[in-house]
């Protein structure tokens, strides 16, 4: 008995703290927001106010844009070597990383074909010192009145002709670096002062100058990589920015927290069709080597874009042809703004119209706020015809 009149009074006791928490309830319609005119208006402490992120627009300045690059060796401190001949590996001289000068040998392959061209000069200059005997004795002759003036004309044209021969042929071998005697042996040697960065050739490869065609990989590429090329791929809203001269920003994923700073030193004058884009080339100065060739990085350069407020991308919403934010006017009352838009990036955009420095615009969720306004407004619309 005891037991069953305190449950009765736990439960009284139960039902009457209820009927108290209900009666303390706030009544749903007036915790939801309004439509007051053009503003939408928010209960003090409602639950969706803490999930707009309000976000001051700010006065224009100069923007950071980044922009997709690679990095390449410097063509103008880079030379790749090919075969002129056909012939086999005989000797490989340098490895991958090893620095040479100008005139180093590189390798030296067997050629028959350079053999040819060694042949043909020596024998230009057997043709050549035949024709200056020949000449010397026309010459004797004609003084002596036994042959005519053309006879020595003839002479004299046969060892000029011969001597042009032997410069041609000289010039030829010369080029390759072979001698005046005949051993087939071709030399391949540097041009330029720099470090051997590729090399694809093997001991005893045959090779022929037909089979070195577009997408073949050069015998050796020998480049300077203290300083390297940028290939800059920009948009056309950067053409301006990017211009010869300017100075660049680059970091790459595989250097965190390292920047490194590049000099624009040409622009395309056309846009790729395939990617809209513009080629921009810069160097970079690469004295410790920490930059290497066919890295992908990051160009970040400084733009201009002019006067205006800047706010948030995520802020303006696209109704149509026109552009919207939604305004803070005063705490919890929101009002929707069309904007004139004057640049658009991936994170700020430009308003140029529309919005004074200062005024808070919505940041988050402005499709969640957008939704809601709109749904209040359809609400109000039977209400307020006749």
């Amino acid at each position: 008995m005891k037991i069953l009149t305190s449950l009765t009074c736990a439960a009284l006791v139960g039902a009457m703290l209820l009927a108290g928490c209900r009666e303390a309830e706030v009544p749903a319609e007036a915790a939801q927001p309004k439509l007051v005119g053009n503003q939408f208006q928010f209960p003090t402490k409602h639950p969706h106010l803490a999930q707009f992120g309000l976000v001051a627009a700010a006065p224009a300045r100069a923007i950071s844009v980044d922009l997709p690059a690679r990095i390449v060796w410097n063509e103008d401190r880079t030379q790749r070597i090919y075969p002129a001949f056909a012939g086999r590996v005989s000797r490989i001289a340098v490895d991958l990383g090893q620095p040479v000068k100008p005139g180093a040998v590189l390798a030296q392959l067997a050629s028959p074909d350079f053999g040819a061209a060694q042949a043909d000069a020596a024998k230009a200059h057997a043709d050549a010192s035949l024709s200056q005997k020949a000449l010397a004795r026309q010459r004797e002759l004609f003084d002596a009145g036994i042959i005519a003036r053309k006879d020595l004309d003839q002479a004299e044209a046969d060892a000029a002709r011969s001597q042009a021969e032997v410069q041609r042929a000289a010039a030829r071998t010369r080029l390759y670096g072979g001698g005046v005697s005949v051993n087939q042996a071709l030399a391949l040697t540097a041009g330029i002062a720099g470090t051997v960065v590729e090399r694809n050739l093997t001991p005893g490869q045959e090779l022929r100058p037909e089979q070195m065609g577009p997408g073949v990989p050069p015998l050796f590429v020998i480049s300077d990589p203290t300083t390297l090329w940028v290939m800059i791929d920009a948009r056309e809203s950067e053409a301006d920015t990017l211009r010869p001269g300017a100075t660049f920003e680059l970091s790459v994923p595989a250097l965190p927290n390292q920047k490194f700073e590049g000099k624009v030193t040409a622009a395309a004058d056309y846009i790729d069709p395939a990617t809209r884009t513009i080629k921009v080339r810069g160097v970079i100065a690469n004295p410790d080597r920490k930059l290497k060739a066919e890295m992908l990085a990051t160009a970040r350069v400084e733009r201009s874009v002019g006067s205006g407020v800047l706010v948030p991308a995520q802020a303006v919403s696209l109704r149509g042809a026109k552009h919207f934010v939604m305004v803070q006017v005063q705490p919890g009352a929101f009002e929707p703004r069309e904007v004139v838009l004057g640049w658009q990036g991936p994170k700020e955009v430009l308003v140029k119209q529309g919005l004074e420095a200062g005024e808070l615009v919505v940041g988050e969720n402005v499709l969640l706020l957008a939704r809601q306004y709109r749904t209040a407004q359809e609400t109000a619309k039977p209400a307020s015809a006749p």
